[in-house]
C-alpha cells in the first residue's frame, strides 16, 4: 500500500493513469510551479551556453567553412568543418552507430540525464518559453486564476502578448534551423529578396513556425509522452544500477502530512486518531507535495522511476528546500540508483556497461581508421558504357573511359591521372579533368591504348595513380576489354 495526501492507495490504483490525462480521456493542463535551487541554477547556466551555441552556430566557420551544414536536398553535409558526400555514407553510418551506442551506454549509467539537461525540447520549453510565461502570467497559481478569469482587458493583453512572443520566437528558431540546412548565405538571400521570389520557401517557413509554436505553446510535455521514442526505449536500457532521479523511500516512509504531524506533536490527536498504529514512526517525507507541484510532467517522483520523468531535477530542488526548513538533511530526492537506496551499494561498471563500452570502442576505432584513410579527392574510372574495344594499327587496342572526380575540400584542387600498370600503356585525353572546384564534381573522358602483348585475355586490370599538386593521393583500378585469346 502507498500513502499519499493522508489516504491509502491500493495496488489497483497505483500509477494507473497519466497525470496529463483526465479520467474522461481529456487533457489535464500542467501548471508547474516555478522551480529554483542549485540544480535549476546549474541547468540555467548550461542552457545559456547551449542556446548561445545554437543561435550562433550558423555563423561560426572553421577556415571559412560552416561549422554544421545538413543540406539533404543538395546532399551536402558539413560536420565540424569537415565536408561529407554521399560517397562517405559508410563513415556516416559508423558515426551514427557510435552515437547511438554512446546514448545507450550513457543512459544505462546515468538514465535520462540528457533529457533534463541538454534536450532541445526541454531547453526551449523550460528555459525560454516557460520563463516568458512566468514573466507575463505569473507563477502556477496566477496562471490558474488567469485561466478561470473572464476575457477582460488584462487577460486579452497577457494571453495575446504571450502567444505573439511565442510565435515570433518560433519563427526565429525555424529560420535558424533552416540556416543549418541551406547555410547562412542562402538564408540571408531569401530574407533580403522580395517574398514573391521565394513564395514556396516562405510558405514552408510559416508552416514550420506553426509547428514549433504548437509544440511549445500547446503540446509541451505531450511531445515527451507520445512523440519522443527515447522515453519508451529507456525501459530496456535501465537497470537497478542506473543513476536516476530517485526518491529515498527507506528514509522517507512512513510519510505523514505536516498537519498530521503538528496534531501529534501538540497533543491534539493520537496516532490512532489519524489512522496510524501507536508504534508508528514517521519518515522524513512530510507529504508537502512540493515535488509534484514543480514537476513539468505532472508526476509524483515518490511513485518510483516513470516513463514521463525527464530528470529535470526540479523535484530535487523543491525537496531540498523543504528539508532545510524542517532541519532535515538534503537528498531525500537525489541522483541515485535503486541498488544504492535499497542495498546501499553502488556499482557502475556492470557486465552490461562493459559490454556496451567494448562495442563503442570497436565502432569508434573503426570510424577513426576509416576517417584517416579518407582522401580529399575521390576518383571513379569506368569504361564508357555501350562501347567495345577498338582495334588500332600496329597491333594496338584502345578503350574509352569516363572519369568522375569529387573534391571534398573547400579549395580548388589541381588534378592529374596517370596509368601505372600495365607499363608502357598510353593515356590520351579526350577532355580530361585538370582541376576540380571546391565541394564539386568534375567529369571527363580519356582513351587508353595497349599493345596486344600487354593484354591478359578478355579482361586486363588497369591501375591508375591520382596526383594533386604533384602528390600521389589515391590509386584507382579499372578493367580493359580486349579480344579473347
Amino acid at each position: 500500500m502507498a500513502q499519499t495526501q493522508g489516504r491509502q492507495i491500493g495496488k489497483d490504483q497505483f500509477r494507473d493513469r497519466l497525470a496529463t490525462v483526465s479520467e474522461t480521456g481529456g487533457r489535464n493542463w500542467i501548471y508547474a510551479k516555478k522551480p529554483g535551487g542549485r540544480f535549476y541554477n546549474a541547468r540555467t547556466i548550461l542552457s545559456l551556453f547551449l542556446l548561445a551555441f545554437f543561435f550562433s552556430g550558423p555563423f561560426i566557420t572553421i577556415n571559412g567553412n560552416p561549422l554544421l551544414l545538413v543540406n539533404i536536398l543538395e546532399r551536402k553535409f558539413v560536420i565540424f568543418g569537415v565536408a561529407f558526400w554521399p560517397q562517405d555514407l559508410h563513415l556516416l553510418v559508423f558515426g551514427m552507430l557510435s552515437f547511438i551506442v554512446f546514448i545507450v551506454l550513457f543512459t544505462t549509467i546515468f538514465g535520462r540525464l540528457f533529457c533534463g539537461w541538454a534536450c532541445p525540447q526541454t531547453i526551449f520549453l523550460e528555459m525560454v518559453f516557460r520563463k516568458i510565461e512566468y514573466w507575463i502570467e505569473g507563477d502556477a497559481s496566477a496562471q490558474k486564476r488567469l485561466k478561470k478569469a473572464p476575457w477582460n482587458t488584462e487577460k486579452i493583453l497577457k494571453k495575446g502578448s504571450k502567444h505573439a512572443i511565442f510565435y515570433v520566437l518560433s519563427f526565429t528558431i525555424s529560420n535558424l534551423f533552416l540556416a543549418y540546412i541551406i547555410g547562412k548565405d542562402q538564408l540571408f538571400e531569401i530574407i533580403t529578396d522580395p517574398p514573391s521570389e521565394h513564395a514556396a520557401g516562405l510558405t514552408a517557413m510559416i508552416i514550420f513556425s506553426g509547428v514549433f509554436y504548437g509544440v511549445f505553446a500547446f503540446m509541451r510535455e505531450q511531445v515527451c509522452h507520445f512523440v519522443c521514442p527515447y522515453g519508451r526505449m529507456q525501459s530496456v536500457m535501465l537497470d537497478n544500477n542506473s543513476i536516476n532521479v530517485m526518491y529515498d523511500y527507506k528514509r522517507g516512509e512512513n510519510r505523514a502530512s505536516v498537519g498530521n504531524r503538528n496534531k501529534v506533536d501538540t497533543g491534539k490527536a493520537t496516532l490512532a486518531d489519524l489512522g496510524f498504529s501507536e508504534d508508528a514512526t514517521f519518515g522524513d517525507c512530510i507529504d508537502c507535495y512540493q515535488c509534484v507541484k514543480v514537476c513539468p510532467m505532472g508526476i509524483d517522483i515518490r511513485n518510483g522511476t516513470q516513463l514521463e520523468c525527464v530528470h529535470c531535477t526540479a523535484c530535487i530542488d523543491a525537496c531540498d528546500s523543504v528539508m532545510e526548513k524542517i532541519d532535515k538533511p538534503r537528498g531525500l530526492i537525489r541522483y541515485a540508483s535503486e541498488n544504492s537506496i535499497r542495498e546501499e551499494t553502488r556499482k557502475i561498471f556492470t557486465p552490461r556497461v562493459m559490454g556496451y563500452s567494448g562495442i563503442l570502442m570497436i565502432l569508434l576505432t573503426t570510424f577513426v581508421v576509416l576517417m584517416s584513410m579518407r582522401s580529399d579527392l575521390e576518383t571513379t574510372v569506368l569504361r564508357q558504357r555501350g562501347t567495345l574495344y577498338q582495334e588500332l594499327p600496329n597491333n594496338m587496342y584502345s578503350n574509352i573511359y569516363e572519369i568522375k572526380v569529387i573534391n571534398k575540400t573547400f579549395d580548388t584542387r589541381d588534378y592529374e591521372i596517370k596509368l601505372l600498370a600495365p607499363e608502357g600503356g598510353e593515356l590520351v585525353s579526350l577532355g580530361n579533368v585538370k582541376s576540380v572546384e571546391p565541394q564539386n564534381l568534375a567529369e571527363g573522358r580519356f582513351l587508353i591504348k595497349l599493345n596486344a602483348n600487354q593484354l591478359n585475355g578478355l579482361q586486363t586490370e588497369l591501375t591508375f595513380g591520382v596526383y594533386s599538386n604533384g602528390e600521389h593521393i589515391e590509386t584507382v583500378t579499372s578493367g580493359f576489354l580486349g579480344p579473347a585469346n
